[in-house]
């Protein structure tokens, strides 16, 4: 099994920053793939940013292509997600996942196996 922890959620300002965590235990085994994904109240989960095992192939959705930027850090499996330049609709409920399998990013949910429970972002006007 694999456990996902997500971490640094808030509130925050529009035009504000937030960073959030993501911090895999368990047994993990690369190559993996990362991504995040996020839900607003009364909307489906969406996808905003997935990481290949290398690090190499970012994919970012158009919504906050140039205002977020993910990391990863190997030695911690941790992933990051700088959020910059918040805008109240980035509202919702953050969610990581791991794809343990081919080490390519998705943006497709079926792709991942596992999944944090999620931290709320509000960002407000």
């Amino acid at each position: 099994q694999v456990q996902l922890a997500e971490s640094g959620g808030g509130l925050a300002q529009a035009g504000g920053s937030l960073r959030l965590s993501c911090a895999a235990s368990g047994r993990i085994s690369s190559p993996y793939a990362m991504g995040w994904f996020r839900q607003a109240p009364g909307k489906a989960r969406e996808f905003v940013v997935g990481i290949n095992w290398s690090g190499a192939d970012i994919d970012y959705a158009d919504s906050v292509k140039g205002r977020f930027t993910i990391s990863r850090n190997y030695d911690k499996n941790t992933v990051y997600l700088q959020m910059n330049s918040l805008k109240p609709e980035d509202t919702a409920v953050y969610h990581c996942a791991l794809d343990l399998g081919t080490g390519r990013s998705s943006r497709h949910e079926y792709d991942y196996d596992y999944w944090g429970q999620g931290t709320q972002v509000t960002v407000s006007s």
